[in-house]
């Protein structure tokens, strides 16, 4: 796995510390921010690969943090939350975040989804170029097209963030079957479950309303199982 730079800002030089040994061990180059708006600063200065922001900051806090950020890239962020504060975590993915993680965590299992999110951003086209696979998925008024991770509802091109692309691909790519929360988590994001569906609930809302204008509902909720792509008939 090639090197690549995340973005960490948070305002407790405990954690930063913590994140700094065990990133320095994993070979992940760091940089740091102290508050939301040095973060958005550093964001224009050093184009991390990946984004983790702290909540509750100084200047400005993480979710307007991330909201600024979303207005102009698509770069993966990861909030880093409260325990317990499921309100906090629910809005952090409503305002653009890819995931979160809850203080107090792992360091082994922040790398683990850091890289996770990682993998699935190395070259695109070559994942999807592979002979056999297919590089377009094309239903009546949906069009993916996987190399170039573009969208298209009714002709119209939709931005769909790396995460929003990877969940309708993986769902698009076997219709009529049924995923549960849990292996979705294991599958599009790359790692275990760990005891929250909320992260794949808010996704496919956000799927939702990108393909709200279609008068087919592909992506449709299997209750008490989970969710799946139904082809229109």
């Amino acid at each position: 796995m090639n090197r690549f730079k995340v973005l960490v800002a948070d305002d407790d030089p405990n954690v930063l510390e913590i994140i700094r040994l065990y990133f320095e061990k994993q070979q992940i180059e760091l940089v740091e921010a102290h508050d939301g708006a040095q973060a958005l600063d550093m964001v224009e200065k050093e184009s991390p690969d990946i984004i983790l922001l702290d909540v509750m900051m100084p200047n400005m806090d993480g979710f307007e943090a991330c909201r600024e950020i979303r207005k102009k890239s698509d770069i993966p962020i990861i909030m880093l939350t409260a325990k317990g504060e499921e309100f906090d975590r629910v809005l952090g993915l409503e305002l653009g975040a890819d995931d979160y993680v809850t203080k107090p965590f792992s360091p082994r299992e922040l790398v683990a989804r850091i890289k996770a999110i990682f993998r699935r951003l190395q070259p695109r086209n070559d994942a999807n170029a592979q002979e056999g696979s297919p590089t377009q998925l094309e239903f009546k008024d949906l069009f993916i097209h996987l190399g170039k991770r573009d969208v298209h509802v009714q002709g119209e091109r939709v931005a769909f963030r790396p995460k929003e692309f990877d969940l309708l691909v993986h769902l698009a790519k076997s219709p009529g079957s049924v995923f549960t929360r849990e292996q979705l988590l294991e599958q599009v994001w790359g790692y275990d479950f760990m005891g929250d569906i909320r992260t794949v609930d808010v996704h496919v809302k956000k799927l939702r309303q990108k393909l709200s204008t279609l008068e087919h509902e592909y992506i449709q909720t299997v209750w008490g199982v989970g969710y799946k792509f139904e082809v229109q008939e």
